[in-house]
């Protein structure tokens, strides 16, 4: 049902009008009084009263609107989201009516009180593309508003298709693998990105849980709205791109980078693990009793032995560490502390801590047990698991960072080397991710029939108990297609949930997806 401001001006008649079509339309008398109001900026513009209105109500009214001035029927188009899986809801995301914010910010492109629009996800991010030209028909009225004749009519000119990377069977298989998981270790909560190394397109892109977005493209009712707003696992929290965590491990092989790239320390620098380290009255614990006795940076990558990489993050006795700003700065050279520039909204760019933001904010000094929480992933640091797949795709692709991105185009922009590229430095990380499948903690990745390089981590998020379980990894080793980042909430060690999440999805992707 739409009106127009073609209203009688008598108030009594008015107020009768309204009444009538509040009564046959199943409205509220004030709903229908605010709506107007709402919408007074635009008098010549028709407004939408009440959509999909049952079959019955519709024949009324199409019989009625003859003697109602101001009021008719019109068909309109519903989107409709047929996918397979619910996490396609946080890429597709969803159209809806205009706000009048939105139609006031919009006025000069066309948009009227009537139109969708792209709410969230590709729907907002390709609007323009996807919504095409509106067409117009000119007609004389009589002094009731009913159409005479024709003036003058112009087509409307269809949106552009809008090809995606994900692969839905894909995205469908992580889907259920990962509530099976949920199942299995009593979580309810997970991001996993996986992407193309050599052109940045994701192929994947998993949040759980999710939504229906069709509830939203019909006009969500306030009763399910509010059960999505109260979930405490917050399904519209699209958290493969805006949720922020630290990173534990999976950040380790950044430093280690690091370290190699400013000559800190050579593929045979060796430091003793005996447990941990003690500065005063502080203690930096190892995660395995003991130690891990003389390692090198592969063994350090491949066991994530803390003691290493406290030593080349903050330094101890006589070695001089890498210190915070050079920390923050070859994380910066790998993505983190910032978006990747994914062509959907709402991307959040992780944090970088640094010595001033902690006196600003904390009111205390940088201390090197900060350097050494920051070193391993720990502290204020924080990151997305995009970031994350993002990063680990450069060190899987030599060094060349490529757009991640979910809308296919005809041209592929060429990857960029990061800043300052060290071959040599990133070889020595490569070989200690592919050591981490071979004889660390992700052993149980030989079980592939292809070479896998890999990182895992736990991490311990705020106000939790139970760790979050990370992954992140690619594969092959020697001519890489998938680089993959997985984080299960209070999944706890990476061993029970990120890495058997991670075999089951690389196997999928190389030895159970179906050829065209």
């Amino acid at each position: 049902v739409m009106v127009i401001a073609d209203l009688p001006k008598d108030e009594q008649e008015r107020h009768a009008l309204f009444e009538h079509v509040s009564l046959i339309a199943g409205l509220q008398l004030t709903d229908l009084d605010l709506l107007l109001t709402e919408f007074a900026s635009t008098p010549t513009e028709p407004i939408p009263v009440v959509s999909h209105l049952p079959y019955d109500r519709a024949i009324h009214l199409a019989i009625e609107t003859k003697t109602m001035p101001g009021f008719f029927l019109q068909t309109s188009s519903l989107r409709q989201y047929p996918v397979p899986t619910l996490s396609l809801s946080h890429v597709l995301g969803y159209v809806g009516k205009l706000s009048v914010d939105e139609l006031d910010q919009l006025a000069e492109q066309n948009y009227r009180p009537i139109d969708s629009i792209g709410k969230n996800g590709i729907e907002k991010s390709a609007e323009r593309q996807l919504r095409g030209t509106a067409g117009e028909r000119i007609i004389e009225v009589d002094a009731r508003g009913r159409e005479l004749s024709v003036v003058s009519k112009t087509d409307p000119i269809p949106g552009q298709d809008v090809h995606l990377t994900i692969d839905a069977g894909f995205q469908s298989f992580i889907e259920t693998r990962t509530e099976e998981l949920f199942f299995k270790t009593h979580t309810s909560r997970a991001s996993i990105v996986a992407l193309n190394p050599k052109t940045g397109e994701i192929y994947a892109l998993v949040s759980l849980p999710a939504y229906d977005n069709n509830d939203f493209a019909k006009g969500i009712d306030a009763e399910t709205f509010q059960q999505l707003l109260s979930d405490k696992d917050k399904p519209l929290f699209p958290r493969a791109v805006a949720g922020e965590f630290p990173s534990g491990s999976t950040l380790k092989p950044f430093i280690a980078y690091a370290a190699l790239a400013e000559r800190l320390i050579t593929e045979h620098t060796s430091f003793i693990s005996t447990g941990g380290l003690r500065i005063g009255d502080w203690f930096f614990p190892d995660w395995k009793a003991g130690g891990h006795g003389v390692t090198d940076v592969t063994k350090a990558i491949a066991e994530s032995v803390n003691t290493f990489f406290y030593i080349i993050g903050g330094g101890y006795e006589s070695f001089t560490g890498l210190g915070v700003e050079k920390l923050s700065m070859y994380a910066k050279k790998f993505g983190f502390g910032s978006t990747t520039g994914i062509d959907i909204a709402g991307e959040a760019d992780g944090f970088l801590p640094t010595k001033a933001w902690k006196e600003e904010t904390k009111n205390e000094r940088w201390y090197v047990g900060d350097t050494y929480h920051l070193a391993i992933g720990q502290g204020d640091f924080l990151t997305t698991p995009l970031q994350m797949a993002s990063a680990t795709g450069i060190i899987a692709n030599n060094g060349i960072r490529n757009q991640p991105h979910l809308i296919q185009s005809d041209t592929i922009l060429p990857g960029e080397s990061i800043e300052g590229l060290d071959v040599t430095a990133l070889n020595i990380v490569q070989n200690g991710m592919r050591q981490t499948v071979l004889s660390g903690s992700a052993r149980s990745l030989q079980v592939l029939p292809f070479a896998t390089a890999a990182k895992t981590g736990t991490a311990q998020s705020p106000g939790s108990e139970r760790y979050l379980s990370w992954f992140t990894g690619f594969a092959p080793f020697d001519d890489p297609e998938i680089a993959l980042a997985i984080i299960v909430e209070e999944g706890g060690e990476s061993t029970e949930a990120a890495v058997p999440l991670a075999r089951d999805i690389l196997s999928w992707w190389f030895v159970s997806r179906p050829t065209e």
